[in-house]
């Protein structure tokens, strides 16, 4: 009898460890997978990013520094991409659409990063906004100038990307807010646009 209280009082100890494991490896049950758990992170503790030198669809030069004071939405692609990048394109176009006219450039602004940057020179990245009716200046396409920058900044906002074989590219997609002070603060779906851009207009 003794011997059968044991063995329940050890199953229930190796139960409730295993129960604290994953609570702790899943941020308390919040996030069953690494995207969640990235998200969450942003959420309680806002991000800085490292500083990296762009270059937009005009060959203007800048950083998302210069955005401080102001918010920011941002997205990855690559303008060869008609796939998931597409789907960023419309989605950023539909928070473009739904934010108030008089903030835009303002108080907040858009920005797609392009991560292929020996590729998507400033001709291609203008031909990429103007297939979504991004203006060049409230929503601005952009590269990363050195290719020694794209590897820390991708790493900061949590974007994974292997070549596909193929000259392409397979990358994990989302929307990011960057907040007034330059952090990362909010990372969405594509597929909730809408939400997105109320959160920011609530903000305003």
């Amino acid at each position: 009898m003794k011997a059968g209280k044991a063995g329940l009082v050890a199953t229930g100890l190796v139960t409730l460890l295993g129960i604290g494991v994953f609570w702790s490896g899943t941020d308390g049950f919040t996030a069953f997978t690494a995207e969640a758990a990235r998200r969450a992170e942003v959420l309680r503790s806002p991000r800085s990013l490292p500083a990296a030198v762009l270059e937009d669809q005009d060959g203007r030069r800048f950083s998302l520094r210069d955005y401080q004071g102001r918010l920011l939405a941002v997205e990855f692609i690559y303008t060869r991409c008609n796939t998931i990048c597409r789907s960023l394109g419309m989605a950023f176009r539909q928070v473009r659409e739904r934010l108030p006219s008089q903030a835009l450039g303002r108080e907040v602004a858009l920005l797609s990063i392009s991560f292929d940057a020996a590729r998507d020179d400033p001709s291609s990245l203008k031909a990429y906004g103007q297939a979504f009716g991004a203006d060049g200046a409230h929503w601005r396409i952009a590269r990363i100038h050195s290719q020694a920058d794209v590897a820390p900044l991708l790493a900061a906002f949590g974007i994974v990307v292997i070549p596909d074989g193929l000259g392409g590219f397979e990358h994990n997609a989302a929307i990011h807010l960057l907040g007034r002070d330059g952090k990362l603060t909010q990372i969405s779906d594509i597929d909730q646009p809408v939400a997105f851009a109320d959160s920011i207009a609530k903000s305003l």
